[in-house]
This record gives C-alpha cells, sequence and structure tokens, in this order.
C-alpha cells in the first residue's frame, strides 16, 4: 500500500499526475479543433460524446440524427430556390441575439428547453457514465456534455467557448446556481456570457486553443519565425516593410527578418466540417491557373475527413495539371488536423469560412473570408474586420485580378500583422495554467 503511495506524490509534485476528462463533439470541426491542443492533459485521451464513449445504443440513434439534420441544414445554402428556407431553421437554433442594447439575457429559451429534454432522454449519458469513475476537471468544447455533467453534480467543469460570441443554450437554465466555468476567446464573449447570466468570477477571458506546434514555446519562437518570413510574401512591393519595419523586427526579433526565399506565395483555402462551399475552391483554382502554371502561387485545397470533397479536389488537380496544387485530407480528424497544421507554417493566405479558423489569424495569416454560414460565423465576421484581419472574398473567378491588386499595395500583410496584434495567441498555455493553478499567468507583454 505504502509502496503504491509514494510515485504518486512524487508525480504529483512534478505536475506529472494531473489530468482532465477532455470532452467534444463531431459537430463540424470547431469543437474537435479546440481540444486538440489541451490533449496532453487528457486522461485516457478525448472522449467523443455519442461516439467513444461507449453510450448506450438510444443515445448513439439520438447523436447519428442530430448530426445528420446539423450536417443537412449546414449544407442546404447551397440548394436552389429552396435552400435559403431550409438553411432559416438551423439559423433560428443557433440565432444570437443583438448585443445592444446590453441587457439581461439570462432567461431561459427554447433551444435551452430543448437541451434540457435530450438530456433528459439520454444525451451524454455515456459521457458521464464515463466520468464517474475519476473525481478530476472535466473540461468539454461543446454545451450539451457541460450542462449534462452539471445537473449530474460533476465539480468543476469548464466549458471553452469556439467563437466570437454565442447562443444562450452554451448555459444553464440557472446559470447563478451552476458551477461550469467558462474559457472566452473575446472579450465580447465574455460579455456575452455575464448577460446571460453567468457570474463575473467563473468567466476567465482566456483566449482560443492554438495548435503548439504552431506557436513554439511560451515566447511564440516557432510563430514569430513563421510570420516574419510570410510577411515578405505577403508583401512583393515592400509597401508594408517600408511602413512596419523597426515594429516587425522589434515583436519578432530581428534575427527572424531576413528573408530566405525558399518557396513561392501559398494560399490555403479550407472547407468546413460538413463540406459546404466546396465549389469555390474550383473557381479559386481555375481563377490562379496561370499563376499555378507559372510557379508563382502554390494552392492547397484542405477537403477535411471527406472522400467526396477530396475526389472533388483531386479532379480539380487534375483538371488544371498542376503540381502547385496540393490536395490534403484524412482518414479522420486527428489526420486531417495534424496535416492541416504542418501546412500552416507556410500558408500565406488562409481562405475559408469566418468559423473557429477565424482564430488563427492570431498566427499572423492573412484571412479571405468566404459568405457566413450561420449566427456564429457573422459574429466571427464581423471581428475580423473589427480587428482588420479578414479580408471579404471578391468573386472567386477573377482571384487572379483582385488578390494580387491587395497583395502589391501591401493590404495582405497589413491583415496579417493586425490579427497577431490584436488577437490573442496564448489560449493553449493559458488554460492548461489555469486548470492547474485556478488563476492566469501574469504577462506584461502586449503581444502574448
Amino acid at each position: 500500500m505504502d509502496k503504491t503511495k509514494k510515485p504518486q506524490k512524487k508525480a504529483k509534485e512534478s505536475g506529472e499526475s494531473f489530468h482532465i476528462w477532455l470532452v467534444s463533439a463531431h459537430m463540424g470541426y470547431g469543437h474537435m479543433r479546440a481540444v486538440m491542443p489541451l490533449e496532453s492533459l487528457a486522461w485516457k485521451g478525448i472522449i467523443e460524446v455519442g461516439d467513444s464513449t461507449a453510450p448506450p445504443a438510444s443515445e448513439k440513434v439520438l447523436w447519428k440524427r442530430i448530426l445528420r439534420l446539423y450536417e443537412f441544414l449546414s449544407r442546404a445554402k447551397g440548394i436552389p430556390l429552396i435552400g435559403k428556407y431550409i438553411f432559416r431553421i438551423l439559423d433560428f437554433f443557433l440565432k444570437i441575439p443583438s448585443f445592444y442594447p446590453q441587457r439581461d439575457l439570462s432567461q431561459s429559451t427554447f433551444q435551452v428547453r430543448l437541451l434540457q429534454s435530450s438530456i433528459k432522454k439520454g444525451l451524454c449519458s455515456g459521457m458521464l457514465d464515463t466520468i464517474k469513475h475519476k473525481n478530476i476537471p472535466l473540461v468539454t468544447s461543446f454545451y450539451a456534455p457541460a450542462v449534462a455533467a452539471d445537473q449530474d453534480g460533476h465539480g468543476n467543469i469548464y466549458c471553452i467557448i469556439c467563437d466570437t460570441d454565442l447562443n444562450r443554450v452554451w448555459v444553464s437554465p440557472d446559470p447563478w446556481e451552476s458551477r461550469i466555468e467558462y474559457f472566452a476567446p473575446t472579450g465580447k464573449a465574455a460579455r456575452r456570457l455575464k448577460s446571460y447570466g453567468v457570474p463575473e468570477q467563473r468567466i476567465h477571458l482566456s483566449g482560443f486553443p492554438l495548435p503548439p506546434e504552431l506557436l513554439g514555446d511560451e515566447s511564440l519562437s516557432i510563430l514569430k519565425q513563421d510570420l516574419a518570413q510570410r510577411l515578405f510574401y505577403l508583401d512583393p512591393k515592400g509597401r508594408f516593410w517600408s511602413l512596419q519595419k523597426r515594429n516587425v523586427e522589434h515583436f519578432l526579433g530581428k534575427q527572424n527578418c531576413v528573408f530566405k526565399s525558399e518557396r513561392v506565395l501559398n494560399i490555403t483555402f479550407a472547407v468546413g466540417g460538413a463540406g459546404a462551399q466546396k465549389e469555390t475552391g474550383r473557381r479559386i483554382a481555375l481563377g490562379l491557373k496561370e499563376k499555378l502554371h507559372n510557379n508563382e502561387v502554390r494552392l492547397n485545397l484542405v477537403a477535411g475527413i471527406r472522400p467526396k470533397v477530396n475526389d472533388y479536389f483531386l479532379d480539380i488537380k487534375d483538371e488544371i495539371a498542376s503540381e502547385n496544387i496540393h490536395v490534403i485530407s484524412g482518414r479522420d480528424f486527428r489526420d486531417y488536423y495534424q496535416k492541416f497544421n504542418a501546412i500552416l507554417h507556410q500558408t500565406d493566405i488562409l481562405w475559408s469560412k469566418p468559423s473557429e479558423l477565424s482564430f488563427y489569424s492570431a498566427l499572423g495569416i492573412a484571412f479571405i473570408m468566404t459568405p457566413t454560414i450561420g449566427a456564429q460565423e457573422k459574429s466571427n465576421k464581423k471581428w475580423l474586420r473589427e480587428i482588420q484581419a479578414g479580408i471579404k472574398q471578391e468573386n472567386p473567378d477573377y482571384t487572379e485580378q483582385w488578390l494580387f491588386d491587395l497583395l502589391n499595395k501591401g493590404r495582405l500583410a497589413d491583415a496579417a500583422w493586425a490579427g497577431f496584434l490584436k488577437a490573442r495567441k496564448k489560449g493553449t498555455f493559458n488554460i492548461a495554467y489555469f486548470l492547474k493553478n485556478k488563476s492566469f499567468p501574469q504577462e506584461n507583454s502586449p503581444i502574448r
């Protein structure tokens, strides 16, 4: 008995024994993307509600219905004539009230009551059975597990918000009695939680969890190296550098600001988890056909984990017949996530919906925004515009014209630099530190 206690005590002192229940859901990619950077803390890996928690058959059926409906409604906007009307159903469930005038929005809503009904029918029951075996903090990037665990009496519950603003469904019916604490990626999300009735002491402004492999250590060593090179590719005429050189060298380090010129401009177009907007990828590729053939640009088409989207993008590669088109897909989310992060080191322009990927603007990547799908993306788009890190896409058929006009003006370098300066980058480090110490580390640098 004594022999088993000694190594546990030693591990606790070294910090090695700290673990959490880490929970997510495959509702698009955002919820999974938010937990992957924290996986090293997870006890027995990431729990995917309705999937890897060995739930009862009834819960699996319930989750499949929810997921199929979500994916259908997400893609419905592209259906001729009736699509926009079908999509309004999803938009109703995701609707976020106007932020102004500021007011008390703590009263329960239809969406909250619907979630309560689903939990009573067994939603998250498999997860609840799993986490009973060990009394450690629960961290989730999806609201249903947080609310279900709170009602089941679990202590130390943390919920990561995955967008810049949120629906009332993320908060329990009686937030003042709930024990759920929230990690907010933006100040607006934090204020929204407060308007929904969450006490201020349970709201922690952390930033979104970004991949550690793209950040480096807590001084952001890898990010600084990648960004310094990126700014050269985004400013071929030197207009940005003529104005910002001293600032860039100050924040990124003079040693990083020596142009290596080892590649061409990299554009990454990524579809969301439901595979919507894949047709835009073809229009971009055709619009860049000449520059692709002239080895002036590389285009990464990110298909996610959907074989049909992967095949669609491979057909585009064959159609244009350029080695500068690269199709990225994964067998599962983990495989996709690792490949996606790998190409971001050399990605100069990220072209996608303003989803949770909006927070990747903090890495200093210029963000081109496709049309929004849903209320959260509208909020993310507004945030990107406010911090001057996001640019609305023009007609993809003429990408070679308008995108390179922005490039030659230094506007894309401006956007990348604004994202780096104004978006929070240390969410992963902040959340991990808070879970262990119940506070955030003191930080004097405005960049970090």
